[in-house]
């Protein structure tokens, strides 16, 4: 895996993906404490995940404030 700004957009969006397909936060295919391309990994797919489950949760309180809740 070479450790690129492509790379790491790449894994935010399977993040994102895997997030947006109910997959838990712990369900990343790479290991945190593997070697550097398995951190690496990590480290953006989490990111991604954890990007898509804020935009989802802002969505919900923004919909639940618009409606009067």
């Amino acid at each position: 895996m070479q450790l690129t700004r492509q790379t790491a957009l790449a894994l935010q969006q399977e993040g994102k993906s895997a997030y947006e397909a109910g997959d838990p936060d712990d369900s990343s295919p790479y290991d945190r404490l593997g070697n550097a391309d398995q951190q690496f990994g990590y480290q953006y797919w989490t990111r991604g995940w954890v990007t898509a489950r804020s935009s989802a949760e802002d969505a919900q309180e923004q919909a639940g404030a618009s409606t009067g809740r």
